[in-house]
């Protein structure tokens, strides 16, 4: 079992993809921090010596902000536009997209489940 930042990584996964887990670092850092270390991509995790893995620890550790202290400094940043009121600020809090896209069709995911809206009006009642 591997445990790098707190997270358990996969040691049947290549080593290119299993160091994408943690939260913060993406498929190109893997790939900086494989080629510093000498691992080659298609290796597999659980094929590659302790000691090259404490590297890479050391790596993420000293040269990435991963994890938790990146979750908390992302919502600091959010916390901070919302307080100085930008446009960016109010859209994080209506929950909406917050990037320019439309909004009139699509942005499901960020506004919800289709809601449909009447005109306002009650229907008359049926004269029979």
């Amino acid at each position: 079992m591997i445990r790098i930042a707190g997270v358990t990584i996969p040691e049947n996964k290549r080593a290119v993809v299993a160091l994408t887990v943690i939260t913060g670092i993406g498929l190109s850092t893997s790939k900086n921090i494989l080629s510093s270390v000498g691992i080659p991509e298609d290796e597999r995790l659980g094929k590659v010596a302790q000691s090259k893995i404490e590297q890479i620890r050391g790596i993420v550790e000293k040269e990435y902000v991963v994890e938790g202290d990146l979750r908390v400094e992302i919502n600091r940043n959010i916390k901070r536009l919302k307080d100085i009121n930008t446009y960016r600020g109010s859209r994080h809090i209506k929950n909406l997209p917050s990037r320019g896209q439309r909004t009139k069709t699509n942005a499901r995911t960020k506004r919800g489940r289709k809601v449909t809206v009447g005109s306002g009006r009650k229907k008359s009642a049926e004269k029979t």
